[in-house]
């Protein structure tokens, strides 16, 4: 659970930083996202899970 937590936090720092850093950018790839078919958002959703859990697999693996 500390894991996920900590996951959680990174993961709104580093969407904050790229707000802060690149609101113009930021706001163009919502828009973009905004008008993406559903099926494919479920499809990269689904294909960005899968390479998180695949990375925290190998960080465990590899760094114990």
């Amino acid at each position: 659970m500390k894991d996920l937590a900590a996951a959680l936090g990174l993961a709104l720092a580093i969407e904050g930083l790229l707000c802060a850093a690149f609101p113009q950018a930021m706001r163009r790839a919502m828009l973009e996202a905004a008008q993406t078919p559903m099926e494919r958002m479920r499809l990269v959703g689904i294909a960005s899970a899968v390479a998180g859990v695949v990375v925290v697999g190998a960080v465990r693996l590899l760094l114990g």
